[in-house]
């Protein structure tokens, strides 16, 4: 029976609405109601925007809770409170949330109350203890048996686009990045607001198959487990699982077929006792209880192959220190058997089996969260008119993405690594010499003598004069990016001096680990969570690196990776406890954190220079400590250049518009390393089909172990080689105006550059899933290649638009699929008719020929618009408002271009440009010409122009 209620004046703006029950109270920004039942005794509701809000449910009466890393912002927003039906309605001009007073169930509406988001009955909250202190697991579910599309949750390397009816665990990793939001073609998202290990999907932590799954083995349970030495069966043994997923389970290797191989602990030591190959060989009947889809999770390095009942379902490599997950589902009958056969060349790496038992239909797809550890279920609901706005709406939340140096959008050279200052200044004055587009040169690890990790100093005799090197670099127009890490070798003065305050973790030394680095060395990281801590690091990064002129700031090994393939519970011990509470609190925040810390401190340092970052990780909020994201050591295999796709978009639709790749691949297998002339031929393929997608991704790197990937260095003895590379290099630079205004848009409009196909044509149901094409601004839809010797591929066209083929002019009706073209030296590439695309003069750089020439090209067959973001592209101006844009318009009607007045302005600005119009139509099929077209040329001046069809 429900309590008696008293009123309370009413919080709405209207004095005639119902006044409400006493188990709902005001509070600034919103509203806490009493449930009269279920497990949370309060749930609060805030308005954060006129579709946003926030939810916290506690298991007790307090709602003091930490405050956000994630999000910045503060309830604000004008809204009314009502109670009817046994419900509170808290409503905002563009959506409402209702709270259940029966049991403190949430649901929300969009402007037109449409039901959009609704909790499932809440789950009771789990206590449990970490680092001494009391917290709560909590979970929830939503929208329960849903069929909408699910994109976001960071990077993740296993080719999932729409994340619904999926599993992933967002635990900061190497090649990993969690972010806990999601967006939905409903058009809102969720941002989960815990900090540490969280599960979206099953909330059931996946098994070893054998500890749940059963697996029998000649008539016995448990895996054969075959081992070779070479051809030489060493070890026949029955395992009850498939376990080597981490350091501490080496142990368990049998001592008889132990061989001497690339050590996994280091990556480049060597342990065992004869150098012979070896093998392990794992068969079973596996055996499920449930029927349905299996989900099965192969975790791997080194050279791996599944099958199951004599089919290959997975062959894949991998790094052997780098390890993760592949993911293969099985449809599967209960009570029958399936064979498995599991065939794995160790050297050394690691390797582990599990499975997670189907869900009810209604489970499998929903909304579904969880964490191991929080103060309270925490979670926002951000509404919009469509996905863009949702990501608006995030950013709202989280802070805006930061605008990056104009120069950050040119292609990018890097080699793992440059040895010396020789070596590195050589690679750019032989792409100088060559003609060859080049921004930005980097410095990656190891310029430091090799006993001083964490000093931020060089090597004298490899590093003569570091500012020498930085000065002719920039005085060959250019930038150059250097690699700084949050670890440090506790001899150093660095790490003393952080160490002494308290700010280094101590795990690492404890357990007397040493790294990879000749001998080996202890080393650990610092805690960037000590306000004091940051200001230190970043200090001592500016005396020895700032001060330089170095332009941009690779930031890597933040997850933190203080020691490769540690369990996770050693992960947790070796990473805290931080300045704010015990590690497993904090897991997933530390690349915020640090990243925060550094842009702060370079703002300070240098006010009106954008600063620039790159991170191997990321958290919510992310960008807008000027930084991009980068998707880690990925394997140099065309299933990893496929996997980088939709990493790719749904991070970028997780509200990070700057990310790129390793062109190439970091890790390289030793057939191409060694430069076998066997497989010559497909190791410069990969690297031309990765340098493809590389040109139309937000930021264009090349970067990765040897061989060598500068252009001239992959071309060599192979002028097709080189002249494609280059096409793709210069074309880059070709479409820097449309590039900039994409990159100014993340600012001015909370845009997302690479964005999946459903974004832009969500009505069209084949997009939601396509894992291998994407949009790249709002005009060019990039279909890369993704197999060996493959000259053509399947290409799926949007409905709802029309399109042409970038490379010949030819018009393509929407709404099907296509056998696109695609020799070696081309990539499939489309653009959407209604498209307006800026292209500019051929440059060696962005910072020539600023007031350089545009031409317009106009991809008639539908109206289209398109704005011009014009700045100076390198000082914090913008956020002051020192920008200036352009709108140009195509009317489909009276075949006219307008491009309009100039609105805005900033110092240094081209107040006359030359321009020109190419127009494109559904007649004529004309591949692009960049040139001048001196038919439609005139002097743009700021005043609004207009050009009819020629």
């Amino acid at each position: 029976m429900k309590t008696l209620r008293w009123t309370l004046l009413s919080l709405a703006l209207s004095a005639s609405l119902p006044a409400l029950a006493a188990d709902v109270a005001k509070v600034p920004g919103g509203v806490v109601v009493t449930p009269d039942a279920g497990p949370a005794k309060r749930v609060r509701v805030l308005v954060y925007g006129p579709d946003r809000f926030r939810v916290t449910a506690v298991p007790d009466a307090s709602l003091d809770t930490p405050d956000s890393l994630m999000v910045t912002a503060k309830p604000a927003g004008d809204f009314t409170v009502t109670q009817t039906r046994g419900l509170v309605v808290v409503k905002a001009a563009g959506g409402s949330a209702e709270i259940d007073l029966d049991d403190g169930q949430v649901r929300f509406r969009d402007a037109a109350g449409k039901l959009t988001l609704e909790e499932a009955p809440r789950a009771g909250f789990t206590p449990v203890t970490a680092g001494g202190e009391t917290f709560v697991a909590v979970r929830q579910q939503f929208n329960r048996g849903t069929d909408e599309g699910f994109y976001g949750l960071g990077q993740h390397q296993n080719r999932q686009m729409n994340y619904n009816g999926e599993d992933v665990e967002l635990a900061q990793h190497n090649m990993d990045i969690g972010i806990p939001f999601v967006v939905s073609t409903k058009n809102y998202g969720v941002l989960w607001d815990n900090n540490g290990i969280t599960r979206f999907g099953n909330p059931q932590a996946y098994r070893l198959v054998g500890d749940g799954m059963k697996v029998m083995s000649g008539g016995k349970p448990g895996w054969q487990a075959q081992y070779y030495l070479g051809d030489r069966l060493a070890v026949t043994r029955t395992e009850a699982t498939i376990n080597y997923q981490f350091i501490k389970d080496q142990a368990n290797w049998p001592a008889a077929a132990k061989a001497q191989t690339v050590a996994a602990t280091t990556g480049q030591n060597t342990a065992g006792n004869a150098v012979q190959t070896q093998k392990v060989v794992w068969t079973g009947t596996v055996m499920p209880s449930v029927t349905g889809v299996q989900k099965f999770r192969l975790y791997s390095s080194s050279y791996v192959k599944v099958f199951v009942d004599g089919k290959e379902v997975l062959n894949r490599w991998r790094q052997n220190w780098n390890p993760w997950f592949h993911n293969f589902d099985l449809p599967m009958t209960a009570g029958k058997a399936a064979e498995v056969r599991i065939e794995w060349e160790p050297n050394a790496g690691y390797i582990a089996l599990f499975q997670n038992d189907p869900l009810p239909a209604p489970d499998r797809h929903s909304l579904w969260w969880s964490s191991d550890v929080a103060h309270a279920l925490d979670y926002y609901y951000v509404g919009g008119k469509d996905m863009d706005g949702v990501i608006a709406g995030y950013r709202a939340l989280t802070g805006k993405a930061a605008l990056m140096p104009r120069w950050a959008y040119g292609f990018w050279q890097s080699r793992q690594r440059y040895n010396t200052q020789d070596e590195l200044l050589n690679v750019v004055r032989e792409y100088r010499k060559r003609r060859l587009p080049i921004d930005n040169i980097v410095q990656d690890w190891f310029y430091w003598p090799e006993d001083q990790w964490g000093c931020h100093c060089f090597d004298g005799e490899r590093f003569p004069n570091p500012q020498q090197m930085v000065d002719e670099i920039h005085a060959s127009d250019a930038r150059i990016m250097i690699s700084v890490w949050p670890k440090f070798y506790p001899n150093t003065k660095n790490a003393q001096e952080l160490n002494a305050k308290g700010y280094l973790y101590q795990g690492n030394l404890i357990a007397k680990e040493r790294d990879w680095v000749g001998k080996g060395y202890f080393n650990t990281f610092y805690d960037p969570y000590a306000p004091e801590a940051r200001a230190i690091y970043f200090r001592q990064m500016k005396e020895a690196l700032v001060d330089k002129g170095f332009d941009a700031w690779w930031m890597d090994a933040t997850e933190p990776d203080i020691h490769s393939n540690l369990s996770i519970e050693e992960r947790k011990d070796r990473m805290g406890p931080t300045a704010q509470g015990p590690a497993e609190e904090f897991f997933n925040s530390y690349p915020l954190v640090h990243a925060e810390g550094v842009a702060d401190g370079l703002r300070q340092a240098k006010p009106d220079v954008r600063p620039f970052i790159l991170t191997r990780s990321g958290y919510g909020g992310i960008q807008r400590a000027s930084a991009a994201l980068w998707s880690g050591d990925v394997a140099s295999r065309w299933d990893d250049l496929r996997d980088q796709i939709s990493a790719g978009v749904n991070l970028s639709m997780s509200g990070v518009p700057n990310w790129t790749h390793d062109i190439g691949g970091f890790a390289v297998e030793d057939r191409y390393a060694k430069k076998d002339p066997a497989h010559l031929a497909e190791w410069k393929e990969l690297n031309l089909r990765w340098f493809q997608f590389g040109a139309f991704s937000p930021l264009f790197r090349s970067h990765g172990e040897t061989p060598f990937r500068e252009i001239y260095e992959l071309g060599a003895s192979d002028p097709a080689l080189y002249q494609a590379l280059g096409t793709y290099d210069r074309l880059r630079y070709r479409l820097l105006p449309y590039i900039l205004s994409l990159a100014a848009e993340n600012w001015h409009r909370d845009g997302t550059m690479m964005r999946g196909l459903v974004m832009d044509f969500a009505a069209d149901r084949k997009t939601w899933g396509i894992d291998d094409q994407y949009m790249f601004g709002s005009a060019f839809l990039v279909a890369p290649v993704t197999q060996f010797g493959a000259r053509s591929r399947q290409v799926y066209l949007p409905a709802g638009a029309d399109w042409y083929d970038f490379s010949t002019g030819a018009y393509l009706k929407g709404g099907r699929t296509i056998t696109a073209a695609a020799p070696l030296s081309t990539m499939p590439l489309y653009v959407r008719a209604g498209s307006i695309v800026p292209t500019g003069a051929e440059v060696q750089s962005t910072a020539e020929q600023p007031d350089g020439p545009y031409v317009l090209h106009v991809f008639t067959g539908k109206d289209g618009s398109y704005t011009l973001f014009e700045d100076d592209g390198l000082s914090e101006g913008y956020r002051k408002g020192q920008s200036a844009q352009i709108p140009v318009t195509w009317s489909e009607a009276t075949k006219t271009l307008t491009i309009g007045a100039r609105q805005g302005s900033f110092p240094g600005m081209v107040a006359q440009r030359a321009m020109s119009v190419r127009f494109h139509t559904p007649g004529k099929a004309v591949a692009p010409d960049f040139a001048d077209n001196k038919a439609t040329a005139f002097v743009y001046d700021g005043r609004a122009v207009r050009m009819p069809l020629k």
